[in-house]
């Protein structure tokens, strides 16, 4: 198989990147830093750019387009650390409520909820696991404080009990969780499941979940791209600049092979991440396997590059005043969300041992 984008979706691409060069420097990350905000000024323009509601299928306002023409917008916001909720909205909430037919399901959430999307009135935000609302054990949800909309479960798959439920967020007490980086927004959802919320149970509420769950891992392995890249190109420039021994830092050959150690890892990775997005695009028999695998690879590639630039900057890395601590926390961050590089891999290996 031939795989390459399209002139189109390159193109984009570079659009999009112009545009958060220039609206989403490290000075605005410090400053959502010190106040996350769920929309901030960025989310206006990328509605008008096409970038919110691109997920959102045309009949709903939407470009009704799929995970592949997403990856690299995705790729970009990492690059970024964009502290908007792009992939929890675009990338997860408005293809599940598609899949679902779920623009206005549920009185809870109001009519319209993917028309909304569209039109960047609403975030949302999508439960990671089927926890009842009553348990002491719940989910802790990215994006959830301060989102508009919220995607949570009750019951498990195994129990064959599980719904879906689409929740306005006026309905929901959402106690805030600590985060490494604060603009991923963690929250507890509290709240009160009713036959009104519900837009799908059983083994609907199964695929749907099972779906987003492969779209999220592909999603986020798409950002660690852009996050790993950005950590590799910011250890380079400082390895220019840093003098030691009258030399720059970056002409001996240690400091080289540690930053092209990382960047191999990324380049690995990258093929891998575009792959599991088509295979989710096309519907293929192994599209779950392909986006462990693509996460297992980014999460690996963003905690070693994370781990060569912050050896090469020394301890001043971490300290607020380095802009690489911004972009550090995002990728340490990510690389646990929606399944570690560990947990995809023991998800590879029992899809095979199944198989066999």
């Amino acid at each position: 198989m031939h795989f390459a984008f399209s002139e189109q979706q390159t193109e984009f691409r570079d659009a999009v990147r112009q545009v958060l060069t220039k609206e989403c420097t490290t000075d605005h990350l410090r400053a959502a830093f010190e106040h996350p905000a769920a929309r901030g000024p960025r989310w206006t323009t990328l509605t008008e750019l096409g970038v919110v509601p691109l997920t959102v299928p045309e009949t709903h306002g939407g470009l009704g387009l799929g995970l592949v023409d997403l990856v690299l917008l995705l790729e970009e916001a990492g690059r970024v650390a964009l502290p908007e909720p792009l992939l929890e909205t675009t990338a997860l909430a408005a293809p599940l409520l598609a899949a679902l037919d779920g623009a206005g399901a549920g009185d809870g959430a109001g009519p319209g909820a993917l028309e909304a999307i569209a039109a960047g009135r609403v975030t949302a935000a999508v439960a990671p696991t089927s926890v009842a609302p009553t348990s002491k054990a719940q989910a802790t949800v990215a994006g959830a404080d301060g989102a508009d909309l919220l995607v949570l479960t009750t019951g498990t798959e195994a129990d064959g009990d599980l719904e879906l439920h689409l929740v306005d967020a006026t309905t929901v007490t959402v106690d805030p969780v600590s985060s490494l980086d604060p603009t991923r927004r963690l929250g507890i959802p509290r709240w009160t499941p009713t036959p009104a919320t519900r837009v799908a149970t059983g083994p609907a509420a199964a695929r749907a979940m099972a779906g987003t769950a492969d779209r999220a891992a592909t999603a986020t392995a798409a950002e660690l791209l852009g996050l790993t890249e950005r950590m590799i190109t910011m250890a380079a420039e400082y390895a220019r600049e840093r003098q030691q021994f009258g030399k720059p830092i970056g002409s001996f050959q240690a400091v080289k092979h540690l930053l092209a150690g990382a960047q191999v890892r990324l380049e690995f990775a990258r093929p891998v991440v575009y792959g599991a997005a088509w295979a989710i695009d096309q519907g293929t028999p192994d599209a779950s396997r392909a986006a462990s695998v693509a996460k297992a690879y980014a999460s690996d590639a963003a905690t070693e590059a994370a781990r060569v630039s912050l050896q090469v900057h020394g301890a001043i890395g971490y300290t607020w005043e380095c802009d690489l601590q911004l972009i550090l926390k995002r990728a340490w961050a990510l690389a646990e969300a929606w399944g570690s590089a560990a947990d995809h891999r023991a998800l590879v290996l029992d899809s095979l041992v199944t198989r066999s």
